[in-house]
């Protein structure tokens, strides 16, 4: 049985950058190619015969979509009308439907419970081999998307290995503020992984703790050097100090390149000191953003989300088995915050 081709596209529509799987059909069948399949597994009847009764089908179908009816072929597929268009008022005409007019299929859910279960699928290799780094994970949190002084950075793609002995390529870990750091400290280096201990850009403030990592490699020896950015951006994890002390120092997080911290984490109520995460969902439909602490477990505990629309000091609870029972914080930059998780992090933010 043949194979169901697919490749990896970028996906224009997404910021950050993103990518997409792409059916590559593997040829085109029409009603011949169908009829001739048919005659195939029934022998007893002829190509030219199966041809007329496809085609009567057709016509089948047609008379009773004319007539106003749903029809459906048991097992596989239903065909319906609909229309589209705007009525500005109840009693307005139905627009002309040669521009409202649409035949639409729906497809029985055992026809596709089958092509799921029995198709198989062989990956395709990207148009333009030139480096994919799909994931960038820290090997000692565990967490994705973070950037740990202390631990091991793992990328993971396609079209990543490069030879550091021979220089053909490099990764690079550069700040949006400021800093940028070719990397000399590898673990195993292939196709599909790399291990790197990071060698992290100092930048202008601490809360500019934003990061992104590149990998860049000549495919043959006299070839075009290729250079492949992960999409997301990664994080530093940030210590605030003195979080009991009466007032504490501010600690600026929460921010990007900026010159100035979009959040202030200005005091907290705890019996002992813990690592956290704060987590900033965009909340589109309500307008809103909500800040939240989270363990350093992906799908661990949290507290309970904190609805902030503007400039202002807000506290966020704990959760249960956490030292830290509130972590208080100001928001000075609500609108470039908003701006900077919608653009840059897909509508949500998660800082250690």
């Amino acid at each position: 049985m043949a194979t169901v081709l697919w490749r990896v596209v970028p996906n224009a529509l997404t910021k950050p950058l993103s990518y997409r799987v792409l059916i590559v059909p593997r040829n085109s069948a029409d009603t011949e190619d169908l009829a001739a399949d048919i005659a195939l597994h029934h022998p007893n009847f002829s190509k030219d015969d199966i041809l007329t009764i496809l085609n009567a089908e057709d016509e089948a179908v047609l008379t009773r979509l004319i007539n106003g009816e749903q029809v459906t072929k048991t097992g596989s597929f239903t065909w319906f009308l609909s229309c589209t268009g705007r009525l500005d008022s109840p009693d307005d005409p139905m627009p002309p439907p040669d521009e409202s007019l649409h035949i639409n299929s729906r497809i029985n859910p055992h026809f596709l419970e089958r092509l799921c279960r029995d198709a198989r699928f062989e990956r395709l290799p990207m148009q333009e081999k030139q480096p994919l780094i799909a994931t960038a994970r820290d090997t000692v949190l565990e967490l994705a998307d973070v950037l740990n002084p202390q631990g091991l950075l793992q990328l993971t793609g396609e079209n990543l290995y490069f030879d550091l002995k021979q220089e053909t390529g490099s990764c690079v870990i550069a700040g949006t503020e400021s800093g940028s750091t070719v990397q000399s400290r590898f673990g195993p280096i292939s196709d599909s992984e790399i291990i790197v201990m990071p060698d992290i850009p100092a930048q202008s403030n601490l809360w500019n703790n934003e990061y992104t990592v590149s990998v860049s490699t000549h495919y043959t020896e006299h070839g075009t050097l290729r250079t492949g950015i992960y999409s997301g951006m990664l994080r530093t994890p940030l210590t605030v100090p003195g979080l009991g002390q009466q007032p504490p120092p501010e600690t600026g997080i929460l921010s990007g390149k900026a010159a100035e911290p979009n959040v202030v984490v200005t005091g907290g109520t705890l019996t002992a000191d813990e690592r956290l995460r704060i987590q900033v969902l965009q909340d589109l439909t309500g307008e809103r953003l909500l800040f939240s602490l989270l363990d350093m477990e992906e799908q661990g505990a949290s507290g309970d989300a904190v609805a902030v629309t503007a400039n202002g000091a807000y506290s966020l609870p704990g959760f249960n088995g956490s030292a830290v029972s509130s972590l208080e914080i100001r928001v000075d930059h609500y609108l470039a915050l908003w701006s900077m998780i919608r653009n840059d992090y897909s509508g949500r933010l998660v800082m250690a």
